[in-house]
């Protein structure tokens, strides 16, 4: 489709719009891209031979036929102003996302709440291994194709699909997988019959027999509507539901083995080499897309077994003083939390620690008490100043609530004001056998970096 075009990122180096320039650069597009800071993912762009500029570069827009931009780019961006005044073919991402994902039969959307990114890993692990050659687009790094990306032919896209700002209303998908809902984003939905009917207009964007994946043991859900002629499959574990999981059972440490049973008939058995009860959830999802897809049942079985995370999803990082495990996870809302904790429980340790950065200051104020609810059940939690994202500090919300919510039931919880002062906490208290998990969407991770260093 974009073949003989130019088309300039603005903010290349994010997760999703480094995955879509590199899928097109693969395919021969001539890619330029800027954005504000340095990254790891901008060195790997420009070692594929991208032209990318750190900062803002107009001449750029000039040069350009397309320009596609993140929703996060101020108005004030000269790059934007630059497109504008040219009268440039500019896109939002979700919008130019969309627009490549035509030039595919079978468009895959994996969305929800909570395990996105788990669930296309794992879609798209059982898809390699059944050799359908899909291309794959994640919201994170994905070990088995050794990126956030991967190029196949144009008979398969799997993508993760994201609520937030409506994004995923902007896409054409054939398939869907819905895997839970909750109230994440009310900063932009205001509270969760918005999210609702957000996804119930996702559903609307199914074509005639497409296939819908529902999760029915989420009442959510099991609570937006559904179009006629849609081929749907419910999973769950507690609730009546077309594909179910049985005889669940964890080894020592923490991964499950269960049977997947279809129409009441036992499919197949399946052992992870992930945490988690959430994650059999995502193993049960990901079966139904893979059955409406006719994929085999050793590829299911091994895709799953073979899966070992994506980046940031309870990342083993490695030991500090040989001893201590440390772990990194994404979680940013306190259902996520509590699959964590979950997690952390089925791994024999000392002692626990926490390290918990609250992600934008609307959602720590809208989820405070829920916070503090779940960050209490750990042995030891550390609050790391809020990450604010894209926001500016105007819900009167500090750290210092999340503690003194969580003090009367724990008493070992500090705000510490660093990540380097965090360490160092960290390196004259922790003990022989202990755990470290840092947990939230912004840059925490660099803490248990540090001391695994």
């Amino acid at each position: 489709m974009f073949k003989d075009k130019i088309i300039h990122f603005i903010g290349i180096g994010g997760i999703s719009m480094s995955g879509i320039a590199e899928i097109l650069n693969e395919k021969g597009v001539t890619i330029t891209g800027s954005d504000s800071t340095a990254s790891k993912t901008t060195r790997r762009l420009t070692e594929k031979g991208i032209n990318i500029v750190i900062g803002e570069d107009p001449t750029l827009v000039e040069k350009a036929d397309i320009v596609v931009y993140t929703a996060a780019i101020s108005e004030e961006n000269a790059e934007l102003q630059k497109a504008h005044e040219l009268g440039k073919e500019l896109y939002e991402r979700a919008k130019f996302l969309g627009l490549m994902t035509k030039d595919y039969k079978h468009v895959i959307c994996i969305s929800g709440t909570h395990g996105k990114s788990t669930t296309t890993g794992m879609v798209a692990s059982c898809f390699l291994e059944d050799h359908k050659n899909p291309t794959i687009q994640i919201g994170a790094f994905l070990p088995k194709i050794n990126s956030n990306y991967y190029v196949g032919d144009n008979e398969y896209f799997i993508m993760e699909a994201c609520e937030y700002v409506d994004s995923f209303l902007s896409f054409y998908p054939t398939s869907e997988i819905i895997l839970n809902i909750d109230d994440d984003h009310l900063d932009y939905f205001g509270n969760i019959e918005n999210v609702k009917k957000s996804f119930s207009k996702y559903t609307h964007l199914l074509p005639q027999n497409g296939n819908l994946v529902l999760n029915a043991d989420d009442a959510n859900t099991m609570d937006i509507e559904i179009p006629k002629n849609t081929k749907v499959l419910t999973y769950a574990i507690n609730n009546d539901a077309i594909v179910k999981a049985h005889n669940i059972s964890y080894d020592e440490f923490g991964h499950p083995k269960f049977d997947i049973y279809y129409n009441n008939e036992l499919y197949i058995q399946v052992k992870l080499s992930v945490l988690g009860n959430h994650n059999i959830y995502n193993a049960l999802a990901t079966t139904c897309m893979c059955i409406l897809h006719n994929v085999s049942k050793n590829a299911i079985i091994n895709g799953l077994n073979e899966y070992i995370g994506v980046e940031r999803r309870f990342q083993f990082l490695g030991t500090y003083n040989e001893n201590v495990l440390v772990y990194d996870d994404y979680a940013h809302h306190p259902t996520e939390i509590a699959s964590t904790l979950n997690s952390v429980k089925t791994i024999k340790c000392n002692q626990n620690w926490a390290i918990f950065q609250s992600h934008t200051f609307s959602r720590t104020k809208e989820h405070l008490e829920e916070f503090a609810n779940i960050l209490k059940e750990f042995d030891n939690v550390i609050i790391a100043p809020i990450y604010p994202a894209r926001e500016i500090n105007i819900f009167n919300i500090k750290e210092e609530d999340i503690v003194n919510l969580i003090k009367p039931h724990n008493k070992n919880v500090h705000y510490i004001e660093s990540f380097d002062k965090i360490v160092d906490y960290l390196k004259d208290n922790l003990k022989t056998n202990d755990l470290v998990i840092t947990i939230g969407a912004g840059p925490v991770n660099e803490i248990g970096n540090k001391l695994v260093k």
